[in-house]
């Protein structure tokens, strides 16, 4: 108000006269409103560079608490291993000591990639499984299979068989891995098939963990039966007896396939596995897994299996299940002979001309005539010639109750890997485990 007043006072009379009034409310309001917005701009960027979201203060904290669980829990391994003898477990094994076991069970993401739906069943591991893991030896060289590794381990105090896939494997590998494992699971429980114990497949690696037969496959077993074992009872002796019990079983595993329509195509002693008490089960279920899921028929075409297949399947027409009852007649003849191949002096591309002339597989020197009879009745040429499995059955108890069970049976001659893989067709040697 003095402003105005002192200004009217320069003012003459007479005169015009411009006055200029100041308002100071005026000019201090918008001084006030741009330093609170400058003082609100730099704490703002104070506050954007000094700082860090909760959520990556927690991710820190998550790291050190699994760095931290991780230290314990290999401590704990090391604690529990320290006192094992053996080979310890494959470092990609480890991690799943303390997780769950999915018996057969499958993950969302399987699922999505239409994998074959199995059944949900879990079961808790313990801090003792799969210990004592090690490598599972081959039996000798044939074809190989790239995809899964086999190790022998422990779960549940009980010897178990790992198939672990390899990381490596690609989509279509992981899909016929979990495949298998629910077609194993499918097929139920059997005296005379090898227990599926559980399936890993929620995260990786991915395995399958099946029961293990003491003196694993039977072509092993027959042929560690030829040493002479002079002085002492040796648990692998065979006698004439043994072959028609061991073929019952066989048969049983077989006749329960069928029923389920299934065709194993792959019976030979080395498809065969041996308990502790000698008692066999029916295994090398791959080609059955296979055929199930391929819209065409499987053809013969590995020269190893040809010395044991019927002669439809030589000829590349569809198997039937009279065709597994061919093999079983030739398995018969590897275990009277210890593991002898089949058609020896026979190359394996020429063995359908071979048959086609009625040629036959001939009679083993400690072979009776009610065995030689059951196994020429089982290969027949036509495949409506052949043995049904009932009357297969019944011949192979009867013989079981009137065979020979003090003869031992014997051959002279040791094995000679190079003649046997020669002799039996296998051609180029590859890589094989019997699982």
């Amino acid at each position: 108000m003095s402003n105005s007043t002192n200004a009217t006072n320069l003012c003459v009379p007479g005169s015009l006269c411009e006055v200029l009034v100041y308002e100071v409310e005026l000019i201090i309001i918008p001084v006030l409103f741009l330093l609170a917005f400058l003082v609100t701009l730099i704490i703002l960027l104070v506050l954007k560079c000094t700082y860090k979201p909760s959520h990556l203060y927690g991710h820190h904290r998550n790291e050190k608490d699994d760095t931290q669980h991780h230290r314990n829990s290999h401590r704990h391994r090391n604690s529990n291993r320290q006192h094992l003898q053996g080979i310890d477990a494959p470092a990609e094994l480890n991690p799943l000591e303390h997780e769950v076991i999915p018996m057969t069970a499958q993950s969302q993401h399987d699922m999505q990639n239409s994998s074959p739906a199995v059944p949900q069943q879990t079961t808790g591991r313990h801090p003792d499984l799969f210990q004592l893991v090690s490598p599972l030896p081959l039996t000798f060289s044939v074809k190989p299979d790239n995809t899964f590794t086999l190790h022998r381990a422990v779960m549940d105090r009980q010897p178990v068989v790992l198939r672990v896939l390899k990381e490596s494997a690609n989509a279509k590998e992981r899909q016929s891995f979990l495949g298998f494992a629910h077609f194993l699971s499918d097929l139920g429980l059997h005296p005379s098939l090898p227990r599926l114990l559980g399936v890993v497949s929620v995260q990786t690696p991915l395995m399958i963990a099946v029961e293990e037969l003491e003196h694993r496959d039977l072509l092993s077993f027959l042929w560690r039966c030829r040493q002479d074992h002079t002085g002492r009872e040796a648990p692998c002796d065979m006698t004439e007896r043994r072959i028609f019990t061991m073929g019952a079983q066989i048969a049983s595993a077989l006749e329960y396939l069928h029923s389920k329509n299934y065709i194993h195509g792959n019976v030979k002693a080395r498809s065969v596995l041996v308990g502790r008490d000698l008692s066999v089960k029916l295994w090398g279920l791959g080609p059955a897994y296979h055929r199930k899921t391929s819209a065409a028929s499987m053809d013969v075409e590995d020269t190893e299996m040809r010395k044991w297949q019927a002669p439809e399947a030589l000829a590349r027409q569809p198997l039937q299940q009279s065709s597994d009852i061919w093999s079983f007649g030739i398995l018969l003849y590897e275990m009277v002979t210890l593991g002898d191949p089949p058609f020896p002096n026979i190359m394996a591309g020429e063995l359908l001309q071979h048959l086609q002339r009625v040629n036959t597989l001939k009679r083993p020197p400690n072979c009776s005539n009610t065995l030689y009879s059951i196994i020429k009745s089982c290969c027949q040429w036509k495949p409506k010639d052949r043995i049904s499995l009932a009357e297969l059955n019944r011949k192979l108890q009867s013989g079981e109750r009137s065979a020979n069970e003090q003869a031992v049976l014997r051959v002279s001659e040791p094995v000679n890997m190079e003649k046997y893989i020669r002799e039996a067709g296998y051609g180029e040697s590859y890589n094989y485990a019997v699982l």
